[in-house]
Parts: structure tokens; sequence; C-alpha cells
């Protein structure tokens, strides 16, 4: 009995930490909190996993998201900034609210006309990660070898490819590239199912969903900081709305120019930045990830891409020299390819979506 004891313990303490993790991450880096904004930082590890014995790479088959980019939709910078331009002309604003409107102003007239379209910073991280695996693979690309790139037709995605390329000519310029962006390939780089997507809210879904929301959803004290009168944010505009937009533009402030000179993470407290990461991390679970209140079928969303990935390899390594085959799309399709592939478990099913930082399903380590 005392060594089940003991063994319980040592599980529930361990249980605790990982549920602790993310919470650590994020007085760590708030930026982790980001989810699919997280500007990629580049491989944290300082040796990479050898080859097995008797195995060396010859062939790179390559799936990449696009590089850090602006919000989507003109409504993600508008809606904040009119509705604290509104309050601030009934003066309804605190010194905060006041500040807040600023940084908005300029933050919304930097990204004027750039919809979800990539920043130096994206187009920096894919010459980055080009150098990495020329660097770390050069037996891949050596003399007039063959490269192959193809992106969906969204700019950023083309434009990120683009910058890779760049810099593996920079690195080999004998490399024989073709590149393309069609929709004669979005059915594998870009592949939305409509019916498989349809069963994303199905049955009790939406209802589990909203009832953890509800539970996370906690905005009054920024609410305060930035309106005098609680009358006001409680029934002249959407406070959970409201909230959930500052957190996003906080989250992307670290994609842009800006990131240097303005951040509104200093709005939110710590638990505030854990519940709103909480609720982003559980809308992904569910529609990418193999969450079981819907039937856990969502990562096959991306067999199409999977299929062509192992086609592509098929062909490839019986050819003397394959070179690299080179994929440039969303996070859309890296997550539920990850879930799909069961990458170090990510294709696991919980029910509890509070239980999912413990489980090691973490949105921004996905990504």
């Amino acid at each position: 009995m005392k060594r089940f004891l003991s063994f319980a313990f040592i599980l529930c303490f361990a249980f605790s930490l990982n549920a602790q993790q993310a919470r650590q991450d994020f007085k760590v880096n708030r930026c982790m909190s980001a989810s699919n904004y997280y500007a990629y930082p580049g491989p944290q590890q300082k040796v990479y996993t050898p080859a097995p014995a008797g195995y060396t790479p010859f062939y790179i088959s390559h799936y990449g998201r696009h590089g850090s980019r602006y919000l989507i939709g003109a409504k993600a910078y508008d809606l904040p900034y009119f509705t604290l331009l509104k309050a601030d002309s009934l003066n309804e604003l605190t010194p905060t609210g006041k500040d807040l409107l600023k940084k908005l102003r300029i933050i919304r007239d930097e990204a004027m006309n750039r919809d979800g379209e990539l920043t130096l910073l994206g187009a920096r991280q894919h010459k980055e990660i080009a150098a990495r695996m020329y660097k770390n693979f050069p037996q891949v690309f050596e003399g007039k070898t063959n490269i192959d790139a193809k992106s969906t037709i969204v700019i950023r995605c083309i434009l990120s490819m683009e910058n890779e390329l760049q810099q593996l000519l920079v690195e080999n310029p004998q490399l024989q590239i073709r590149h393309d962006a069609s929709m004669h390939d979005m059915y594998y780089l870009n592949f939305e199912d409509d019916s498989l997507f349809k069963q994303r809210f199905s049955g009790n879904t939406r209802a589990v969903l909203n009832a953890f929301v509800k539970k996370h959803d906690h905005y009054e004290r920024v609410m305060r900081e930035i309106f005098k009168n609680d009358d006001y944010w409680q029934h002249h505009l959407n406070a959970s709305r409201l909230n959930r937009d500052l957190f996003s533009l906080a989250s992307n402030m670290q994609s842009t120019d800006l990131k240097d000179s303005i951040s509104l993470y200093n709005l939110f407290n710590d638990d505030e930045v854990y519940n709103n990461w909480l609720m982003n991390n559980a809308y992904y679970y569910v529609e990418y990830g193999a969450c079981p209140w819907n039937g856990g079928n969502q990562p096959y969303s991306q067999r199409n891409l999977l299929r062509n990935i192992i086609h592509q390899a098929d062909s490839c390594i019986v050819l003397k020299h394959p070179g690299a085959t080179l994929r440039f799309g969303h996070d859309t399709m890296v997550m539920p390819l990850t879930c799909l592939l069961d990458l170090d478990g990510m294709g696991l099913q919980e029910s509890d979506f509070d239980k999912l930082p413990a489980d090691g399903w973490c949105d921004y380590k996905i990504f």
C-alpha cells in the first residue's frame, strides 16, 4: 500500500508540473501565449538528432507555414480602435484608456491595407530556415540538384517561398529551382473539407466549448482599466469581444515593425494572459485536433497533404540525387497534419479542455 501511495503521489506531482508548464512559459516569455501569432523563434535545441547508424540524409520533404504576418481583416484593427474612439468622445476613457487609444491609432495606421500580409520578420524567418537547411544538410543541396517548390495562392505564402528560395540560391547558385503557386495544387496545400468541417461543432461540442469559455472569459478588470464607468462597458459595447480583440493585437505585435516600441501585453495580468490563451487553445483543439466531442476526425482534413508527402517521397527516393520538395502553406494545415501524424502524441483525445496543457497539447508549441 505504501508503494502504491508513493507512486500515486509522484504521478499527481508530475501531472501538476505539466499543467503549470504553460503558465511558466508565459512568465518567461508572454509572446508564447500568442498561439498562432507566436513569432517563430527557430529551433531551440543546440544539437540535432543524428541519423540512425548506417543512414545519411539525402532528401528533404518540407511543409512550412508562412512567416509572421499582420492580422487578417480590417475589423481586427477597426473594431477596438473605433470602440475606444467613441468612448473617448463621450469622456468615458481613463488615462490608461486614452493611452491605449493612442497606441491603437499607431498600430492601425501601420497595418493599413496590409490585410494578412507577410511582415519583414516573416520574410527573415524563411531566409533563416533556408540557411539552416543548407548548413545542416549540405549533401541534399550539392551541385545542380533540383528543388521543387510550391505555394498556396495566398501572397504571404508565395513571399515566404520566394524568400526561402532566394536564400538557397545565395548558398548555392547552381540549384535548379522550379517554383509555382496555382489552384492546381490547392487540393493538398490548403484543402478545406466542407463536409468534415461541418462536424466541428456537432452534438454537444459547441455547448461544451461555450461552457469552457464562460469559465475562463475574465475581462472585468481590464475593462475597468480602460473605462471610467462600469455601466458603459457593461451596456454599451461587447466587452468580451473587445477583450479578445485587444489580446489578439497584443499577441500580434511581436510580428510587426512596432514590436520594439509598442506593447499591449501590459494590459493583462498573468492570470488573464493564461485564460485568454486557454480559450484559444481549446478552440484550436476543437477545430484541428482529435477532439472526442466532435468525433476526433478533424486531423483527416490533411489526408491529401499526407498522401502527397508519401507519393512524392516514393518517387524521389529512387532518384540518384533527389534534392528537396518544398511546400508553403498555413498553420491551419500544419496543426492538423501534426495531429494526424501523432507527432509527440499530439493526436491525443481529451474531453476535458482544462487538461490539455497537462497533456502537453499547447498550440504555440505545435505551430
